[in-house]
């Protein structure tokens, strides 16, 4: 048996003013064929779980290329072109195959393009033949479009939000498609079509209890997997919002009326599956009133968070905490590689004269002018997000009173606090931190917080989507529209 694997991936923001083309991948994440290390990216991770079972199982495995943009705006058409084509030049030469494992995240739109993942997965259906099994990961965060599921056998999306199994899923789509391969298993698969948006985090409920349930129905009673795609709201694409995916063994009738029961159950949490969100002065208030000694609160800064496609260097926050210089407080990572190349010229323990944050849009407020402390820099910021590893790339804490500050060169989430310790700040010390992130740090915060809370401080990212101009979307739709299946 030859399996042939490969990745392409990212999440794209329509609105954001944040272009990406090949270049991107190449400096965040490109690894071709034989490069990849042995730990997975968010959306690489199929080919760290066929590479782990290659010899167990007696496949030949054959790796193409895995690279990774950062969330941003709308990739160029070239840029997803070469790389696309690039993939489908090295599944030529491997052929035939009898599987092929892609590492996609489901919400990569480029210009002349709004479904990159289907009609990437449509050009290997031509190339490797209808008997080949086709099997697909996905971020929860995607639009799972028709064309998707037409030339997939299998499609798995991450559960958990944040995402702490990528590499689970990545192995449970290898077994399925390992399976398929065998003729142990027929998989015919079913969708149910929310109409509206309706995401949950499984880090609280009722997302947790409900994704433990999904984990324990799958291999019973015919059910295959089951996937729930959660949509990225941030896209002005036909196929925004939330939808659910059975697969079955055989049985697609069975698969519907699962999907359907689910998609349900979701829709009728209404807002109960999202956390409350604070305006920036109600959040630093709360967290006073529920930081406890060594224990800061965490507050979440949702929407100008560079997962979501912006640019992370909102200013709003940094200029409420400053309102309350009495407060011992930090926040970062905030994108600004001009003030980090100065602070690092300047060295750990001088004070300089500084502009820095709220430059990349209008959206982003206005510029922070203040005399501040270096103290501290590195090279490179390199900080744990489950089995990977992500760069922020050079950076520096800079001090105004008692505020902390991280800035970064390169755009990703603040995963985990490593992005404030390894340059030297002291957590344990403050009452307030600030992360530019939308779930995916509460892992690795959550056990040093007295309390976990999340901000609405007012974009970039669009939060609200009855404000968001789409043109695209199908109608009806929630929360545009009243929900037909309510």
């Amino acid at each position: 048996m030859r399996v042939f694997t490969a990745s392409l991936a990212t999440e794209t923001n329509t609105f954001a003013p944040l272009f990406v083309d090949r270049s991107a991948f190449e400096g965040a994440f490109y690894c071709p064929p034989g490069t990849h290390p042995d730990t997975p990216t968010l959306c690489s991770a199929p080919t760290v779980a066929a590479r782990r079972r290659a010899a167990s199982e007696g496949y030949e495995l054959v790796e193409g290329t895995a690279t990774w943009a950062e969330p941003a705006g709308l990739v160029s058409r070239e840029g997803y072109e070469s790389l696309r084509d690039e993939i489908l030049g090295q599944l030529k030469a491997a052929l035939p195959v009898d599987i092929v494992l892609l590492g996609l995240h489901g919400s990569m739109v480029a210009r002349g393009y709004d479904d990159c993942e289907g009609d990437l997965i449509a050009r290997v259906r031509a190339l490797a033949g209808p008997d080949c099994v086709i099997g697909a990961e996905l971020d929860m965060h995607c639009h799972l479009t028709a064309e998707m599921v037409a030339g997939a056998d299998i499609i798995v999306a991450f559960k958990e939000f944040p995402h702490t199994d990528f590499l689970a899923r990545a192995e449970d789509l290898l077994e399925l498609c390992l399976k398929t391969a065998r003729k142990q298993v027929k998989p015919v698969s079913a969708v149910f079509d929310c109409r509206g948006l309706a995401a949950f985090m499984t880090s609280r409920e009722p997302g947790r209890s409900f994704v433990d349930r999904l984990i324990a129905m799958e291999g019973k009673d015919g059910i295959l997997s089951i996937s729930v795609a959660h949509g990225f709201q941030a896209a002005d694409v036909a196929d925004v919002g939330t939808k659910v995916l059975v697969i079955a063994d055989g049985d697609e009738a069975k698969a519907a009326a699962l999907a359907k029961q689910l998609g349900l159950e979701i829709l009728r949490w209404g807002q109960g599956g999202s956390p409350k969100h604070y305006k920036p002065e109600e959040g630093i208030a709360a967290a006073l009133a529920l930081a406890e000694p060594g224990k800061p609160v965490v507050l979440a800064d949702r929407w100008d968070n560079p997962g979501g496609g912006v640019a992370g260097d909102s200013s709003v926050m940094v200029e409420a905490l400053l309102r309350h210089p009495e407060i011992p407080a930090a926040i970062g990572a905030l994108w600004d590689p001009v003030a980090v190349s100065l602070c690092r010229a300047a060295g750990v323990g001088t004070e300089i004269p500084l502009r820095f944050i709220g430059k990349a849009a209008p959206s982003s407020g206005r510029p922070i002018d203040a005399v501040v402390k270096v103290v501290g820099t590195t090279e490179d910021l390199l900080i744990p997000f489950e089995q990977s590893w992500v760069s922020l790339g050079p950076a520096a804490a800079i001090r105004i009173g008692q505020l902390d500050i991280v800035l970064a060169s390169t755009r990703a989430q603040t995963f985990s606090p490593p992005v404030f310790t390894d340059l030297g700040i002291d957590l344990s010390a403050k009452k307030v931190v600030v992360v530019k992130s939308s779930n995916h740090f509460h892992a690795a915060f959550a056990p040093i917080a007295a309390q976990v809370l999340y901000l609405d401080s007012g974009g970039p990212y669009p939060p609200d989507a009855t404000k968001i101009p789409y043109t695209k979307v199908k109608r009806p739709f929630s929360p545009l529209d009243p929900n037909p299946w309510l």
